[in-house]
Formats: C-alpha cells, structure tokens, sequence
C-alpha cells in the first residue's frame, strides 16, 4: 500500500470491499527515515496537530466554513512528507495527521454529496493511516465508507467491508461504532438475527471502554446506540419500537452536535408517519429542515426532500402542507 503525492489529489475509487481485504491482510511498511529535503522542525508538527484539532473539534454549525483551512492544511502536511527531511517518528505523526485531516475533509465532501470526492479524501485517510500504524483509525475510516454506501442504498458492500474492518481494530468504543454501522446494514439488507447480534455488541463494547476513545470516535455514545437501534428497527418494520429508541437518544445528543440531531429528527419523523401520526411526523421533519440550514449539509437537506414525498397523500394536514412548502423553498 505505498503512499505518495498522487494517493491525496488523484486516487481514484476501487471497490470497497477490495479495499477492506487488503487493509486487513497487508502489514504495514513504514518508510525509511529521512529523505534529502528541508529538516522538518517538530515544533511547527505540534503547531499542526493542535490547529487540526480544534478545526475537527467545532461544532457542526461552524464546521462548514473550515473546508478551504483544511485543504490548506492537508496541502502543507503533504508537502511536507513530500520534500521534507525527518525522524520516523515525525514521519509517523506527519501521516496520522494526514489521515484525521483527509478523514474529516472527506466527511466535509460527503455532507455536500461530492461523493466521489469524499471516496477519495477516505481511501487516502486509510492508507496514511496505515502507514502511521493506527489501525483504529484506518478501521473507523473504512467505516465512514461503509456509513457512505448505507446512506446511498448499498448495504450489502457496507456489511462486507465492515467485517474486514473489525477485525483489526482495537479500541471498544471504535469497534462499538463498527458494530453499529455493521448493524444498520444488516437491517437494511432484513437480516435481523444479524442485526440484533451486532446491536447488542455494539452497545457491549460501548459500555465496557475504560481509556479514552480515539478522538475520531470520542463522540459515540449511548444516544448514538439508541437512535440506530430505531432506525434498524424502523428497517425491520417495527416503527413503534423505534420511536421509544429514538426519541430517548435525541434527549441525550449534546447541542454541538446539530447534524446528527437533523438526521435522527428525521428518523423520528419517520417512525411517526409509519404510525400515523401524521401531525407530530410533520413537525418534526420541519425541525430537521431547520437544522439543516443552520449546518449548510446539503445530503441532510436531501434525506428531507426525499421524506417528504412520503407524506404525499396527507395533504389535508396543515403540518404537512407547511413542511411541503418549506421543503419546495429549499429547491
């Protein structure tokens, strides 16, 4: 899996689940250390570790105005690892580094349903990543592909290429998340003893992690486990289930994190309709919409517009000819 200049502007996507195979398979083989460039001062590293934190670390709301900052930053992390001089060690941190910054530029890419460019930003986080010798956080990208193919109707890939995934990763809240998405396309695909089993590891592995998660997964909690348990109940046909699952995860969701709240409102909206309540099922689809033009994430805009066809036939409802008409001003 060598990595150059090309893996990070011009990767073209292969299959997934081919990806998957040769990460888990294929040991890593770190360069040697130095090259004949400019020394690489490991103060100006630092200085790039902790601005790529705090561009990761915001809330979503203000994440959508750092994607020129990091593309810069990916720009000069390359170019150091491209023409510079340093220790394996810093060589080490440079592609970590390289893998979190393609990692979240990836997640800026999909939001905005460039998805092959997203495609491409995660299968170079996965080989900068395996060349740092992280294998969580090369498992947890995979896994953002997997998360890509569900949202795209591809669960039988995700699945797959999620298999490949767990089996080198270490940290249980990361393989918590694993399982969770692995869960979802299980549901997806009506396979539910698979999803079960996956669900109840998933929420296992959550609760058993004592040291502090990889930053890439620090976020995944117990509202997390519970939202997806509704939404592979919702795929399985069990929408009052869901409901009670979903909406006791939305209580739990933290502020900073309006984007995952806009797409499990929108799981909730679901759940209600599939009910009945068409009323409440409006209204909450209509704060999803509202959340999503706070986070400027066109593919949560998206997920509502397609929702929206669904409440076609409940035109008499005022909730819904409102929602309508918020969804019609989005076009």
């Amino acid at each position: 899996m060598a990595l150059d200049r090309r893996t990070f502007l011009t990767y073209t996507p292969a299959a997934l689940s081919a990806l998957a195979l040769q990460w888990a398979t294929i040991d890593p083989a770190l360069a040697a250390g130095a090259t004949n460039g400019r020394r690489v001062d490991p103060a100006f590293v630092d200085w790039l570790e902790k601005t790529a934190r705090d561009l990761t670390s915001l809330p979503t709301a203000h994440r959508q105005h750092t994607g020129a900052l990091l593309d810069g930053h990916l720009t000069t992390v390359v170019d150091l690892l491209d023409h510079g001089s340093y220790s394996s060690h810093l060589e080490t941190r440079l592609h970590a580094l390289a893998a979190r910054v393609n990692q979240t530029i990836g997640w800026h890419r999909f939001d905005h349903e460039h998805h092959a460019a997203a495609n491409r930003y995660w299968h170079a986080a996965v080989h900068a990543a395996h060349h740092a010798g992280d294998t969580d956080l090369g498992a947890g990208t995979l896994s953002d592909i997997a998360y890509q193919n569900i949202w795209l109707g591809q669960p039988r890939t995700a699945a797959d290429s999620l298999e490949h995934a767990l089996s080198r990763t270490v940290h249980p809240t990361a393989r918590a998340l694993l399982f969770l998405r692995k869960a979802r396309a299980h549901a997806m695909l009506q396979e539910p003893r698979a999803c079960y089993r996956d669900l109840a590891q998933a929420e296992k592995r959550l609760n058993t992690a004592t040291d502090p998660a990889p930053p890439w997964c620090a976020w995944m909690s117990p509202a997390d486990v519970g939202v997806d348990t509704g939404r592979c109940l919702i795929d399985l046909g069990q929408p009052r289930r869901a409901q009670d699952q979903i909406s006791q995860g939305i209580a739990l969701l933290p502020p900073a994190r309006n984007k995952t709240k806009a797409v499990f409102l929108a799981y909730e909206a679901e759940s209600l309709l599939a009910q009945g309540d068409i009323t409440q099922a409006a209204e909450l689809a209509r704060n999803s919409l509202q959340l999503t033009q706070q986070i400027g994430a066109s593919r949560c805009v998206q997920q509502i517009r397609d929702l929206s066809t669904t409440f076609a036939p409940h035109l008499s409802d005022h909730s819904v000819e409102h929602l309508l008409h918020d969804v019609a001003l989005m076009r």
